[in-house]
């Protein structure tokens, strides 16, 4: 645990580092074992004693991130996908610079209402959770307001295989790629495109969202991750850079979408 090993480097035994902060001697052993969870306050006194005040800000994301970290998807769902993405409307309002990397689907900001829909439907049958994928999709479109409002900036990186995964059959898919033509016009978007044969540059991860740099979010298969530490956020602002430098923009990106539109009617 890193407050053990702060204070095994600061030469401090837990009856020293207890005596310092007035504390209990077994609350250094319960903090250390993960049997207390510190306060804020008690970080605090702990990196003063220990010379480590520039670990504080990462130990308290640490901690703060203990219960938020992990949600569910049966949890999370258990009302329906439209509460849902009600939610991350309200998580949305409060960023202003979006980094947003999905290898095989078309980002939820830039979906069609038949595309989130087929999206929102299969995960409903994945997970068995309440079937309401039209209001879900309708929700979802409501929050693509963000792209038009107030002085936020995206950056979206797909993978050509979101050009090419089937969702929702070809006259979706057809819809779908004609709105991603469109969303080149939008002033505030950047939108890239990665080949599908380039350099492995870095290593294989599902989608994931960066707000700001406070935020990453990202699904598995049971759940949905939130991470606050900035440690961890740095990790995957790195991952993105490389992405987005492995993507092709501009006239380049719409050659890609024009191909797999080629491609959907020659099928």
């Amino acid at each position: 645990m890193r407050l053990r090993d702060l204070r095994r480097d600061a030469g401090l035994s837990s009856t020293q580092l207890a005596r310092a902060n007035r504390w209990q001697p077994s609350k250094i052993s319960k903090i250390e074992h993960g049997k207390q969870t510190p306060s804020e306050a008690d970080l605090q006194a702990w990196c003063t004693q220990c010379g480590a005040a520039g670990e504080l800000d990462d130990l308290i994301a640490a901690v703060r991130a203990i219960e938020t970290q992990f949600a569910e998807w049966r949890r999370i769902l258990r009302s329906g996908t439209k509460r849902r993405q009600q939610a991350s409307a309200s998580v949305y309002e409060n960023a202003r610079l979006f980094r947003i990397y999905e290898p095989a689907v078309i980002p939820g900001l830039l979906q069609i209402k038949e595309y989130a829909t087929a999206v929102l439907s299969t995960t409903i049958d994945f997970l068995r959770v309440p079937d309401d994928a039209e209001q879900g999709a309708e929700a979802r479109l409501e929050r693509q307001v963000v792209l038009t409002h107030g002085d936020r900036y995206f950056h979206m990186v797909i993978g050509e295989q979101a050009l090419l995964t089937d969702v929702g059959g070809a006259r979706v898919m057809g819809a779908q790629l004609e709105r991603l033509l469109d969303a080149f016009t939008l002033p505030r978007l950047r939108l890239g495109v990665i080949p599908l044969a380039v350099p492995y540059r870095v290593p294989l991860h599902n989608g994931f969202w960066i707000l700001d740099d406070r935020l990453v979010q990202f699904d598995t298969y049971t759940a949905e991750l939130s991470l606050v530490r900035p440690d961890e956020i740095a990790v995957y602002a790195r991952a993105f850079e490389r992405l987005a430098a492995l993507a092709v923009y501009g006239s380049e990106a719409r050659a890609a979408i024009n191909a797999a539109q080629r491609r959907l009617k020659d099928s």
